[in-house]
């Protein structure tokens, strides 16, 4: 029999046994130490510093984490657990590090007595089933369509959040995206993808007391020409368009030669007509705006601010997808 060869870094350390299990107990709990003092309604905010220089305050676990920069195995999985209660749950990211840990911590003085982990394991799994039995009996249902009793679920989620000093005004904006976004999949269930269909815009200016929860689609750009176009249009005809709105260059170098004046002119003129072209096609679609992901010509702004009532352009604009849905 062939022993297997394993190559390894010449700086890795390879533990086993009871030392590895001591240091995998200890990175988990430095792990929900960072956070432990960030739950409860006596919180404190932890200043982090993200890799683009910004500083942010935050009691959140998982927005904590998720700055946190490790390289231990078990301190990783600590991480990704409170990755995955978020994505599951939405809430309780600090709880679930801090439970975590305290698991952990628990299970020391048992491996000193030589129990086996498989043992644990067992006795962590019968807790399991007993915790959940607790929580099927002490659960009660909930009407969605009861704002008051939705908004009392909201604020007992972000009670703890820095959000908390201004009232009810971030649960009813959240609970209002949350509506708007949702949408029934039949057999009594919803779909809530907040993901896709809910975006934070955030603008300089004003006061948090100005949020307010859009039902459409919102772009922080401003149309090409101001003074000639309309800011606003009542149930417009909008054309998106995902291709350039001027002259397309070649895919390869282009070489070309002029030998007189007029052919330098004849250029320009194909240029003109092929824009001209393209904007009379948009114009037949007769759209009251325009909104482009590409380039844009001040010729073809000429063109069509003649036609048309507006025309923006936004270069990371990713409008396709959110508006799927009617």
């Amino acid at each position: 029999m062939q022993v297997p060869v394993t190559v390894l870094n010449a700086n890795t350390k390879r533990e086993q046994g009871r030392k590895a299990q001591v240091g995998n107990i200890a990175a988990a709990k430095a792990v929900s130490d960072i956070i432990r003092t960030t739950l409860g309604p006596r919180s404190m905010l932890k200043m982090l510093l993200d890799p683009n220089g910004g500083i942010v305050l935050t009691n959140d676990g998982h927005a904590i984490l998720r700055e946190i920069d490790v390289a231990h195995p078990a301190a990783k999985s600590m991480i990704q657990l409170s990755r995955t209660q978020d994505e599951e749950v939405g809430d309780g990211t600090t709880s679930v590090i801090i439970l975590a840990g305290e698991l952990l911590q628990s299970a020391e003085p048992l491996l000193e007595r030589h129990m086996h982990p498989t043992v644990l394991v067992r006795g962590y799994t019968r807790a399991l089933e007993d915790a959940i039995k607790v929580a099927e009996s002490m659960s009660f249902s909930i009407d969605t369509g009861d704002r008051g009793s939705m908004l009392q679920v909201v604020q007992s989620c972000i009670g703890t959040k820095y959000t908390s000093r201004f009232g009810s005004l971030m649960a009813e904006l959240a609970l209002d995206a949350v509506q708007t976004v949702a949408r029934d999949v039949g057999g009594g269930g919803r779909e809530v993808d907040v993901k896709n269909y809910a975006k934070v815009e955030k603008i300089p200016g004003g006061t948090i007391e100005d949020c307010k929860v859009l039902r459409g689609v919102m772009f922080n750009k401003d149309v090409v020409v101001p003074g000639r176009m309309r800011r606003r249009i009542a149930n417009p005809r909008i054309l998106l368009l995902d291709c350039p709105l001027e002259y397309k260059k070649g895919e390869s170098q282009t070489a070309v030669e002029l030998m007189k004046e007029e052919d330098w002119a004849a250029l320009l003129k194909a240029e003109e007509e092929w824009v001209a072209a393209a904007c009379s096609q948009i114009a037949a679609l007769k759209p009251d705006l325009v909104v482009t992901e590409k380039g844009l010509s001040d010729l073809a702004a000429h063109f069509l601010t003649k036609v048309l009532r507006g025309v923006m352009f936004n270069k990371d604009v990713v409008v396709p997808g959110r508006m799927r849905r009617r």
